[in-house]
């Protein structure tokens, strides 16, 4: 069920509180066939497992015959996702692909930062911008930046030399 107000403050994984209607278990004849025609209305969702865009992200779709048809097959699906615990398997199915995946010989990724396009900060692993110690840790002071030595603890003298940014985007020690 689709509560009235979409920006309530309410899960649509919660039990309803006052239920309208009883909710009948969901058997093989109790969803409508899809139209066999063109279904001129769809309905895309975007479902973000967290705010990083590395975070997985579920992009089911429903057509319908009708505005309403398609909200309710919408409703529908997302409810059975929940139940068959299919947003739970794909989060930890993605964590497996995730924990064996070796990483590509690509170039660094970048992004927006004080009105240009710079390279972005290590955020794990064996990267251009690790050292011995580990992932170097990214300082930003605006009109400056770099990579600290990843060696936590360790003695400045021990440290990796910072890698400063370039005025080209790119980083290294002076």
């Amino acid at each position: 069920m689709i509560p009235d107000d979409p920006f309530a403050d309410v899960s649509p994984w919660d039990e309803p509180t006052n239920p309208l209607t009883e909710e009948k278990p969901m058997t093989a004849t109790a969803t409508a066939p899809a139209p066999a025609g063109h279904a001129p209305f769809r309905i895309g969702i975007t479902l973000k497992a967290g705010s990083a865009y590395e975070a997985e992200w579920y992009t089911p779709s429903v057509s319908g015959g009708t505005a309403d048809e398609t909200a309710q097959r919408c409703a529908d699906l997302l409810m059975a996702m929940h139940r068959a615990g299919l947003i739970d398997t794909a989060s930890k199915l993605a964590q497996v692909t995730r924990d064996g995946y070796k990483g590509g010989s690509g170039p660094a990724p970048k992004r927006f930062e004080n009105g240009k396009v710079v390279t972005a900060p290590a955020t794990g692993g064996v990267t251009a911008y690790s050292c011995d110690h580990g992932p170097r840790t990214f300082k930003d002071g605006g009109s400056w930046a770099a990579h600290f030595c990843g060696g936590r603890g360790l003695d400045k003298s021990q440290q990796c030399p910072p890698l400063w940014r370039q005025q080209d985007g790119t980083y290294r020690a002076k």
